[in-house]
């Protein structure tokens, strides 16, 4: 269709995490922060009206079970139009990382093609369709810093501290989320509580203390970071973040990392990346 055009797709870190419960579906209840960082990855779409999906590079495994390919094929279910894409994406966020990688790739490319493509379905569509995907896509959605409640599928924006973090990945080291879920160990009885009280204790996860035992290279990780600044891992991990009060200070720790840590340093936005530059694309129609 000759339309190119380049779009964010940002990480997000969990201020905090706590797991309220297990539902008889085998799903969890949980109470959590999403903080979008102005960090993340770059997808370069270009539309099609033939339905064929081609993703660059090749990321080692099936088109078919990229959650990209699949966020396309969703937006053609729903709208009854041949829609595909040539994406290309320069792939910043760690995988397995707790970062929201792959949530945030699929919400990206389903926000950039209803505008692109002029498909015409509402934010409230468009995240419902992302809650098909995962739990965490309809917050990337709707870019905005949010509290999840449920299974995270209630979102409630929230305005949060605009502030710096570096956040660092322990190599090569690759957290499965659902083997945190499934294991017998992992804590699923805090309390419900109103989120002033869950402020209180900022940083909490109660997927940390399973993690960092079965993975210790996220606890050399945690341990290391939190010699700089307040910290704790996001979502089940391996990625850690670190609070810091400016940019220059969270600059002068990352350029310490040790050799078997990556890093980087990133700002929370209470809107998106993505939203802002939608805001703009609109604006400039």
């Amino acid at each position: 269709m000759g339309n190119l055009t380049v779009w964010p797709a940002p990480a997000k870190i969990n201020l905090f995490l706590r797991i309220n419960g297990r539902r008889a579906d085998g799903y969890h209840e949980l109470s959590t922060l999403f903080a979008i960082l102005d960090r993340g990855d770059t997808m370069t779409l270009e539309p099609r009206n033939d339905g064929i999906v081609r993703i660059f590079p090749d990321m080692g495994f099936p088109t078919e079970s990229n959650i990209i390919f699949k966020a396309i094929k969703l937006l053609a279910e729903i709208t009854g139009k041949n829609i595909g894409a040539d994406v290309h994406v320069d792939k910043r966020i760690p995988m397995g990382g707790g970062l929201g990688g792959g949530s945030s790739n699929a919400a990206t490319v389903m926000v950039a093609l209803n505008h692109l493509m002029d498909l015409g379905l509402s934010e409230d569509e468009l995240a419902r369709a992302g809650r098909r995907l995962g739990a965490d896509v309809p917050v990337f959605v709707r870019g905005r810093s949010a509290y999840a409640e449920g299974v995270g599928e209630k979102l409630t924006p929230v305005a949060i501290p605009e502030k710096w973090y570096l956040v660092v990945t322990p190599e090569n080291t690759h957290v499965s989320t659902r083997e945190i879920f499934m294991h017998p160990d992992l804590p699923r009885n805090t309390p419900k509580m109103p989120l002033e009280d869950l402020m209180k204790n900022p940083r909490a996860n109660d997927c940390e203390g399973l993690v960092k035992k079965i993975y210790p290279e996220v606890a050399t990780a945690l341990s290391w970071l939190l010699k700089y600044a307040p910290s704790g891992m996001t979502g089940t991990g391996a990625s850690c973040f670190g609070e810091f009060p400016d940019e220059d200070a969270a600059v002068r720790a990352c350029n310490s990392l040790p050799d078997n840590i990556s890093g980087f340093v990133a700002r929370a936005c209470n809107v998106s990346p993505l939203h802002e530059l939608l805001g703009k694309l609109k604006a400039a129609k």
